[in-house]
């Protein structure tokens, strides 16, 4: 029973956050916000993961870097289209 609420609470967190990056799909800043939850619940199940088998935790430093790095990078693009757009929709980008 406790392993199915270590599992079910981020599972059930990770499925809401997928539903929130697929509805929202108005403004950059409220997806970029979304993806970084999913990176949050996803280092949360890899931590209890790797904590339940006793392995190290050099993966999940790893992990973190990378979603560290991954956010610095969606940031950076976030401020160079509002510099060049003046706003976050989606809607005034033109692909072309």
């Amino acid at each position: 029973m406790n392993m199915l609420i270590y599992w079910m609470f981020p599972s059930v967190l990770f499925i809401i956050a997928c539903f929130s990056f697929v509805s929202n799909r108005k403004h950059l800043l409220s997806m970029l916000l979304s993806l970084e939850y999913i990176v949050l619940m996803l280092f949360f199940m890899l931590f209890m993961y790797l904590n339940m088998m006793n392995y190290e935790s050099y993966f999940s430093m790893m992990f973190l870097t990378f979603s560290v790095c991954e956010g610095a990078l969606g940031v950076s693009i976030l401020v160079s289209m509002i510099r060049t757009h003046g706003n976050d929709y989606f809607q005034t980008f033109n692909i072309m």
